[in-house]
Order: C-alpha cells, then sequence, then structure tokens
C-alpha cells in the first residue's frame, strides 16, 4: 500500500473526489457532464463512497470533494456527510437550488463538522445568470447562501466565466462580500471546451499537462482531475481515465503515481493522453 508520505510526496494532491450521481435539475449550457433531469443517475451508492472515504484516510488523502450532477438531489446526501466529515474535511458542489426549508432541517446535524458547501454563481445580473444556468437560478442561490451560513457552515462561490469583465466582476465581488463570502472563498474559473461548451465550440482545451492531478472516482472509473469524467453527446471522455478499477483505492492512487513519474501504465490501466 502507497503509504502517506508517498502519496503527497508525489503530489497526488491532497483531495479526493467523488462523483455521487451525474443526473441534475438544470441544465447548464457549459456543464462538463451534459447533466440535466433526464440524464441517468450513475451514482456510487453511500455504503462504497464510505469505504472510499476509509481507505483515502489510510492512503493519507486530507480532504475529499463531492460534485456531480446535483449531489443534493439524492435524499441520502445530508447523512452521508455527516459520517464523511467525521473522517475528513468535506467540499461539496452544489447549484443551490434546493435547499428547503425542508433540507436545510436534515443539514442541522452537519453544523460544527467541517463541511464547506460550494454554490454556483456566474454573474451580479439576474438575467445574464439565469440565462447560463436556468429560470430563477439567481434568486435560490441568493436565498440559499445566508440560510446555509446560518447552520454554520461554511459557504464558497464558484463563478464559471470566460467573458467576464472587470466591472463585471467587481459587481459579482461586491454580491458576494454582500453575503458574507470573503475573497478568498470566491473562485473564479474559465469555461472548459468538454461537455456541453466543447457541442458548443465554447471555452478553453486543456490537456493533462493543464489540470492538477486531483484522483476523481466516479461510477464508471477513476480520472486525473474532476474535470476528466466529461460526456460529450451522451458518451464519456476517455482521455482522462486512469484506470477503470476504482476498489482498492490504492490501485488507482498506484496509476496515478506512475503518470506522475513517467512511467508506462501497467496491464488494466488505461493511459491518459
Amino acid at each position: 500500500m502507497i503509504s502517506e508520505v508517498r502519496v503527497q510526496a508525489l503530489g497526488l494532491g491532497g483531495r479526493l473526489w467523488l462523483y455521487s450521481n451525474y443526473h441534475c435539475n438544470l441544465t447548464c449550457s457549459y456543464c462538463l457532464t451534459e447533466s440535466g433531469p433526464a440524464v441517468d443517475r450513475r451514482g456510487l451508492e453511500p455504503e462504497v463512497m464510505l469505504a472510499l472515504a476509509d481507505e483515502a484516510v489510510g492512503l493519507g488523502f486530507t480532504e475529499l470533494g463531492i460534485t456531480g450532477g446535483e449531489p443534493f438531489l439524492m435524499p441520502w446526501l445530508p447523512d452521508l456527510l455527516e459520517q464523511l466529515a467525521r473522517r475528513l474535511p468535506v467540499l461539496v458542489l452544489s447549484n443551490a437550488t434546493l435547499f428547503t426549508s425542508r433540507l436545510l432541517a436534515r443539514m442541522e446535524k452537519l453544523r460544527g463538522l467541517p463541511v464547506t458547501i460550494q454554490v454556483s454563481l456566474d454573474s451580479a445580473q439576474p438575467v445574464l445568470n439565469d440565462t447560463m444556468r436556468g429560470p430563477r437560478n439567481f434568486a435560490k442561490v441568493i436565498d440559499a447562501i445566508p440560510r446555509l451560513r446560518a447552520l454554520g457552515l461554511r459557504v464558497r462561490l464558484a463563478t464559471t466565466r470566460s467573458d467576464m469583465s472587470a466591472a463585471a466582476r467587481g459587481q459579482l465581488c461586491g454580491l458576494h462580500r454582500d453575503l458574507g463570502i470573503g475573497d478568498e472563498d470566491h473562485v473564479v474559473r474559465p469555461v472548459i471546451r468538454r461537455g456541453r461548451a466543447a457541442e458548443r465550440g465554447q471555452g478553453i482545451v486543456v490537456s493533462r499537462d493543464d489540470l492538477p492531478p486531483e484522483l476523481t472516482i466516479t461510477a464508471e472509473g477513476a480520472f486525473w482531475s474532476p474535470f476528466g469524467p466529461t460526456v460529450v453527446a451522451g458518451r464519456m471522455d476517455t482521455d482522462l481515465l486512469v484506470t477503470r478499477t476504482v476498489r482498492p483505492l490504492s490501485v488507482p492512487a498506484r496509476a496515478m503515481s506512475r503518470l506522475l513519474e513517467g512511467a508506462p501504465p501497467t496491464a488494466g490501466d488505461v493511459r491518459v493522453r
């Protein structure tokens, strides 16, 4: 088994990503995974995610990331987050449109635990934001942020734009500061030409060398980065696939290590191009 020292020394990154599911209640114009209401779930079961978290602790990972799809579509997620956060700090990516009073009440159990919710907002202008993300998205996100913070949860804001002017960014930063989110918790990233953006010719083209190595586990295999398991025209991209085997976690971790060292893959591994 790879030791904690070796995992960190080889630069695998401290965060292990888990794709909880692929379906979503939104159909964003640049979605990496072509997620939407009609997309198959293709998820990791909660018991598998817990087992992976236990293995991650043993391998020296220091944080878990949960993404999708929209993770909060999974009814068991609040209970799972409580269990995961007792193992490692957890970052959960969400579109922040599902935080009803009932769901927030179930999330009370996360108070005091190391859980961060990263919500998406692409513009301080409601019409522009909703054009990219969906009707009434802006209003739901703005409503959700203070309610999440009232639970004692750390909230980060993620903005995905390739065309943001300094003035537009200033407006958005002013908004998130008013909502109690500091500049250190505002992530601005470009549209990546994968998923729906690739079909529309939008965003920037990236290769493995452009993406930090962050081992990412899905129901269909282990990938180099959370930007790896993308979908175009309903087909999963495999250019950033590391191995189809995800358990034990040491198998994809070793495969990532070999790629970082420049060694050829062994039988059963899929070489990242």
